[in-house]
């Protein structure tokens, strides 16, 4: 197809197809008409509706990103999204998760403002439902090594693809991962297509996983891990949805305790064995936290679920990175 020298051009040879017309229409929530009116320049759309026009026809974007600009400017994309984010985090959330923090007691209030902040965040950072996984990472300090030498994901969510229900995580990542560079350097990183083969940073490409992007959560300086985005899309981490990954990184630095931020000397991070490798050594972890948890009632000594699994996470992680070691 020729695709024409302007976004209304193209769009007018794209809706001339009735049924691509009807699912157009359909995701942007607009009549039919509308669009033939856009098409034939006698009506203009919000920008609201020309970002939902780009996540209608991924496969132009590329193509219909300058058409648009060339109308409305080269921040159009930018300065839509802003209107929708309302210039970062709403106050009154501030105010929910302030009192999360304050009155929630320490066994259930890192869960439940990591759920609280998550939701929230995807729901500003995904508002066309596009595709989008959020993830928390959070680093696994070994006290025999006196070091950070990987991270685990400990929850996530999504919208479709992926996941939408909250749910914790069993995976580490070392220097090999996105999660482990942002770590490690302390600053953000977005990485806007899967395919650019001149990107510097280390990532493991998920399935339906297009762009990624990470922000390390800090606290005076010390790092405690990192929150981790997934976008179905390409090109999606525009400056100003950066600025609001950041905000929400901050936020969630409230969840953690002060003894889970290590300095950066700390992190000396390796290359994690692949996803298949991990997954039988952690396919034990529960039934492992158990054992030691009974065991421990046993001997009579103190130890409750968080000491446990904080326990196995560090064997685990030896067997992974040291088997001659640990007799894995």
């Amino acid at each position: 197809m020729e695709h024409g020298t302007s976004w209304r051009e193209l769009l007018g040879k794209l809706i001339s197809n009735p049924q691509e017309k009807q699912r157009i229409a359909h995701e942007l929530q607009v009549n039919p008409i509308t669009l033939t009116r856009w098409a034939n320049n006698e009506a203009t759309p919000r920008l609201q509706k020309l970002r939902a026009l780009l996540n209608a026809l991924p496969e132009y974007r590329s193509i219909l990103l300058p058409l648009l600009e060339e109308e409305f400017g080269e921040n159009f994309d930018e300065i839509a999204f802003r209107e929708e984010a309302e210039d970062g985090i709403p106050s009154a959330f501030y105010g929910r998760v302030l009192q999360a923090y304050e009155y929630l007691p320490p066994a259930v209030r890192s869960w439940s403002m990591f759920d609280l902040i998550l939701q929230q965040a995807l729901k500003q950072l995904d508002p066309e439902r596009v595709g989008m996984e959020i993830t928390i990472a959070r680093c696994v300090y070994n006290i025999k090594k006196r070091s950070v030498r990987c991270v685990r994901e400990i929850v996530g969510c999504g919208t479709p693809p992926w996941n939408r229900v909250m749910e914790q995580r069993l995976l580490l990542l070392g220097a090999e991962s996105l999660a482990g560079f942002v770590v490690t350097s302390g600053h953000s990183v977005a990485i806007q297509d899967y395919r650019d083969a001149q990107n510097p940073y280390p990532a493991r490409w998920l399935e339906n996983e297009r762009s990624a992007a990470g922000h390390p959560i800090l606290r005076g300086g010390e790092v405690a891990g990192c929150l981790l985005i997934s976008c179905a899309q390409i090109d999606y981490f525009t400056p100003a949805r950066r600025a609001l990954i950041q905000h929400y990184a901050d936020l969630l630095a409230l969840a953690f305790e002060p003894e889970e931020f290590y300095k950066r000397d700390a992190i000396q991070l390796y290359i994690m064995p692949s996803v298949e490798r991990q997954k039988k050594t952690l396919a034990s972890f529960r039934q492992r936290v158990s054992t030691l948890l009974i065991q421990a009632s046993k001997d009579k000594i103190p130890l409750d679920v968080v000491q446990a699994e904080q326990l196995v996470w560090q064997q685990m992680e030896e067997e992974l990175l040291d088997p001659d070691d640990s007799g894995a």
